[in-house]
């Protein structure tokens, strides 16, 4: 493939992927997002730090730096850690008996990771939400107070 094609093409992609009247599939931009993949493409990543998102994708060329995922993610992952520990915990308790410290040694751990776990997947799949549903920049017009 020569350079002016290869260049003619990408171009092409870059426009398609901004593309504000395309068709956007919900489920896949967020199973995208979970993945941490573009919810364009599915390719390039999603994000160059630990949430810190790229500003467009390396694969396709879809701007993401506008997104407005803000305190979505970590409230999902408050909410599902949160429930997921407290389960393990009572049946912990229900089925062993274990003083004080040791459940500390226990849950404190477990929840610490399970949040470090989820924090950028769901993160990931905000974004994908927001794409999807052309909120957050992801729709054209701005949403900045006039």
């Amino acid at each position: 493939m020569s350079d002016i094609s290869h260049y003619s093409a990408s171009r092409s992609a870059v426009r398609s992927a901004n593309d504000l009247e395309a068709e956007r599939n919900l489920g896949s931009a967020l199973l995208r997002g979970l993945a941490c993949k573009c919810p364009n493409c599915g390719e390039g990543k999603l994000f160059k730090g630990f949430v810190k998102s790229v500003d467009a994708c390396e694969a396709c060329g879809q701007e993401i730096h506008h997104h407005r995922a803000d305190d979505l993610p970590p409230y999902i992952t408050i909410f599902i850690v949160g429930h997921i520990v407290v389960a393990l915990f009572m049946g912990a308790e229900a089925a062993v008996e274990l003083s004080l410290w040791a459940h500390l040694a226990i849950w404190v751990p477990v929840t610490i990771l399970l949040s470090l776990v989820l924090m950028q997947p769901f993160k990931g799949a905000t974004i994908g939400l927001q794409w999807a549903l052309r909120m957050g920049g992801f729709g054209g017009a701005s949403e900045d107070p006039v």
